[in-house]
């Protein structure tokens, strides 16, 4: 099965003077980018969280947040009278610039702004501690979640044109012997046109050997092959996305090949509708895990 490398996570966890937010998204990458935004009271937990981030989602660009949204109590609550001070100066200056009113409750305005309440931090216990993990593994879970389904999704693309690629290579074979043919007329007018008398068995061996310069069968074989590998190794276990493009990378190669020895219309419309699917596949092999 594919998984996508996008998703979004988000959990929450409720303690008695806190609540957190626990945030993870990823995007396509290379290899495992993570960038971390952990409050200074978890400090303590983020090597654990960036491992199991590591182990669960072994690819892409991941951003992972933790807010806390701290409860005001008798005991933990506190005026944060600096940062009161300089937003009260600094609004009184925009109104007086700006000449707009001031607002009519300066206390209810003061205190919705960020910072101007805080709390001593302390610090968390064994059970914080395995709840917040757990949050972070709920936000994984929805991440996993999301990212099957992408996954999902891109199987039926990729699986379909596959197919594709398949049909077209069927059609293929009803022009081979059809080419070969028109390829032995254009060289005998040829000679003809300009008078030469050639040696007719020798002309045949050179035939021969022209011929099978341009025989398809073993490209053909090759890409029928690679169709194969290709529906395999989406049926195996997550984390296919870089064998799927060297996989298609190979299976360029034998499209582009057919397209070199082709010497017939049909089959150039062919190897073109081919190069459009497998373009199709390269583009979204990028979002595979």
């Amino acid at each position: 099965m594919i998984y996508s490398m996008t998703g979004f996570g988000k959990a929450t966890a409720e303690f008695p003077h806190r609540k957190i937010t626990v945030e993870i998204k990823s995007l396509n990458s290379k290899q495992l980018d993570l960038a971390m935004k952990v409050p200074q009271i978890y400090k303590d937990t983020e090597m654990e969280i960036r491992n199991e981030i590591a182990r669960r989602l072994e690819r892409g660009k991941v951003d992972f947040f933790i807010q806390v949204e701290n409860k005001a109590t008798n005991d933990t609550a506190q005026l944060n009278t600096d940062v009161i001070k300089g937003y009260y100066t600094q609004l009184q200056k925009m109104a007086d610039t700006l000449q707009i009113p001031q607002p009519a409750d300066w206390f209810q305005t003061l205190l919705r702004l960020p910072d101007a309440l805080k709390s001593d931090p302390t610090e968390i216990d064994e059970n914080e501690r395995r709840a917040v993990m757990a949050a972070v593994n709920e936000a994984i879970d929805k991440l996993m979640d999301f990212r099957a389904q992408e996954g999902a999704m891109l199987q039926k693309l990729f699986t379909e044109k596959i197919d594709n690629i398949a049909r077209l290579l069927d059609e293929v074979a009803p022009y081979e012997q059809e080419r070969i043919e028109k390829i032995k007329k254009r060289i005998v007018e040829a000679l003809e046109k300009i008078g030469f008398d050639y040696d007719k068995n020798r002309m045949e061996q050179e035939m021969i050997f022209y011929i099978e310069k341009l025989d398809i069968n073993e490209e053909k074989n090759r890409l029928d092959n690679h169709l194969k590998y290709f529906r395999e190794t989406m049926e195996g276990n997550c984390g296919q996305g870089k064998k799927l493009g060297f996989i298609a990378q190979e299976m360029g190669r034998e499209i582009n090949t057919l397209g070199s020895k082709a010497n017939h219309a049909e089959l150039q419309k062919i190897v073109v509708r081919m190069k459009d699917e497998l373009e199709q596949i390269k583009e979204q092999i990028l979002n595979a895990m």
